[in-house]
């Protein structure tokens, strides 16, 4: 056992109410975590609220428990001992929570970006692990806490969505043997697979491609750009997890070094995403944009118009490309 690891069930141990918070916009592995620690804690016969910024997406709404998430937005005052905050590297990016928490009660963080900044005050922060959610596996481990079905799908497919299906290079021997461990538990991987990541309408067809044909190359094809205004991004259904599937087909075009979504919010708020195909730091280049990540894959947000988002962020990239750019 780690001294993380028993730092942190000491904790759960003393206290009897917590929060638990990812950051906004949250993916499969964010989401994923949370919901698992909300189901050990809960089976410790902890009192347990699990807030966010933003509700679950639609299309992981099947996710077991997905029902326990609650928007910050809803909530005035909450009374609790500990917050554990899950898949955030910076602590602003927890949003709306943030201004309900207490600062003089402990936070617990556990994360795997390297860029994690550890606000903590207990840190559980591996940058060489695949996701969080295994992470959550090895304290469960840790714990001794008995897996169930519900348990194996959340890691099962917080660990899978952050491999890329197992294809990056986050992907380790462990990550397999954590994966085989789960899937012992009946969970029906390709029915899983599918889930996430199948069936997509003939509508959200037509408008991709769309969004693909008004895209852009920059710096001599090295850079590809994807904008979406709030019009075009309402535009895909609900079950449609547009920037998962842009980045999907990014990944397949040969010389692209940095792929880059910018989604309107308003007028004045952009969501920036970011992927890397080469040795291109992409967490550097998001600390530049209140947000971070990892060096192959990274997030923030730009504050103005969308154009302006796009002209500074190129800058940002043809900088930090170098000579590579000319």
């Amino acid at each position: 056992m780690t001294d993380a690891a028993r730092d942190i069930l000491r904790l759960i141990d003393r206290q009897q109410r917590f929060i638990i918070t990812t950051h906004h916009n949250p993916d499969a592995d964010a989401i994923a975590a949370a919901l698992s620690m909300a189901i050990f804690l809960k089976a410790k016969g902890k009192t347990v609220r699990v807030l966010n910024e933003d509700p679950v997406p639609h299309w992981l709404s099947f996710l077991p428990r997905a029902n326990l998430f609650e928007q910050a937005s809803a909530v005035t005052k909450i009374n609790y001992d500990a917050a554990i905050v899950v898949d955030c590297g910076d602590f602003n990016r927890v949003g709306g929570v943030r201004q309900l928490l207490d600062p003089k009660k402990p936070v617990v963080n556990i994360d795997h970006h390297i860029t994690n900044s550890r606000f903590g005050d207990l840190n559980w922060v591996t940058a060489e692990v695949s996701s969080t959610c295994e992470i959550i596996f090895d304290l469960l481990a840790a714990a001794r806490f008995r897996i169930n079905k519900a348990l194996a799908v959340l890691l099962y497919a917080g660990i899978m969505t952050d491999t890329g299906s197992f294809r990056y290079e986050n992907t380790t021997s462990r990550t397999h043997a954590i994966a085989a461990a789960l899937m012992t538990y009946g969970i029906g991987a390709q029915d899983l697979h599918d889930r996430l990541y199948v069936g997509i309408p003939v509508s959200d067809m037509q408008h991709f491609i769309d969004v693909i044909h008004r895209a852009k190359l920059y710096l001599n094809n090295r850079v590809y750009c994807v904008s979406l205004t709030r019009a075009a991004a309402v535009a895909f259904s609900k079950s449609f997890d547009l920037k998962d599937k842009l980045f999907i087909f990014l990944r397949g075009i040969k010389g692209i070094e940095v792929a880059v979504i910018l989604t309107e919010l308003s007028a004045k708020e952009v969501r920036v995403n970011f992927r890397s195909q080469s040795d291109f730091d992409v967490a550097k280049l998001a600390l530049g944009f209140h947000g971070g990540g990892h060096t192959k894959a990274a997030g923030g947000k730009f504050f103005g118009p969308i154009a302006e988002a796009e002209r500074k962020i190129l800058a940002a990239i043809r900088k930090q490309l170098g000579s590579r750019a000319i």
